[in-house]
């Protein structure tokens, strides 16, 4: 029975309280990485590192907001060099397809000592239940920029029960995994699954970039809206358009599928406003 704890970063964002459920479910020790936990994570705060790795065997990795945010790499080697002095054996990443700054990032995890394990993530299906797309979703509107390129939309519960199986299982040590959704969407085919399972009609706005960044600031403010407008016009060119089995490598199973994403959503009311 191991008796070193998990650290989770982000223990409280899309990814890290999913994986801190799962982790606890096994009776696994998980020490919650956020700002409010008894022992304190912060990224803008160093000097909360060191204590919140101490005694730790390893730690899942999430930068708030994203790794394309000015300075991000450069704070996550300096995290990486405190994680290997404080003698923690495994980091599992979860970084962004298509994003340079992530390739730095992973990078830095690579060369910092302990053993690593990445997740290359396509695009949440999340963002539109519980992120900065739910709003627009509650006007029924799907307001993204990109025309008609397409992207392989990943399940966020694919990420946790992913990155739990990295944690915990030696065979994933070393290895980069780039997890996507089953099939190619367009945003207007997205619509379309949100629309039969919220019961009203849900339409694709395209829009420009600009528009973009507003509609995030509306929901999110001015920083979140600067972040994910940059890495929308970096990824939403064609780049990402390839299906990969990231999934079916680490969990030996099929990636949930955008319907299915949105009918539990649904049904859990993740758009309850929505008459």
């Amino acid at each position: 029975m191991q008796t070193d704890p998990i650290l989770v970063i982000g223990a409280t964002g899309k990814t890290g309280r999913r994986v801190v459920r799962r982790l606890e479910a096994r009776g696994l020790p998980v020490r919650h990485g956020a700002r409010g936990a008894p022992i304190p994570f912060d990224w803008e705060a160093p000097a909360t590192w060191a204590p919140a790795l101490s005694g730790v065997r390893a730690a899942y990795v999430t930068y708030f907001p994203d790794l394309a945010f000015p300075g991000a790499v450069d704070t996550l080697s300096a995290f990486c060099e405190t994680a290997r002095d404080a003698g923690v054996e495994h980091l599992v990443l979860l970084s962004g397809r298509g994003e340079h700054h992530a390739r730095l990032g992973e990078e830095v995890v690579r060369n910092a000592g302990p053993a690593f394990t990445i997740l290359r993530a396509a695009w949440f299906a999340q963002n539109f239940s519980e992120g900065y797309l739910r709003a627009p979703i509650l006007s029924g509107l799907l307001p993204m920029p990109g025309g008609d390129v397409a992207e392989p939309i990943l399940d966020v519960e694919d990420i946790a029960d992913a990155a739990v199986a990295a944690l915990n299982e030696p065979r994933h040590r070393g290895q980069l995994y780039e997890l996507t959704g089953p099939r190619l969407m367009r945003f207007a085919d997205m619509a379309v699954a949100l629309s039969a399972a919220i019961g009203r009609p849900i339409r694709h706005v395209p829009i420009s970039f600009e528009a973009f960044h507003a509609e995030v600031a509306r929901a999110g403010g001015e920083f979140v809206a600067d972040v994910f407008t940059g890495i929308a016009r970096e990824t939403l060119d064609g780049r990402n358009a390839q299906v990969r089995d990231g999934v079916q490598q680490v969990l030996g199973r099929p990636p949930r599928d955008f319907t299915e994403f949105a009918r539990d959503a649904a049904v859990a009311g993740a758009w309850r406003d929505v008459a």
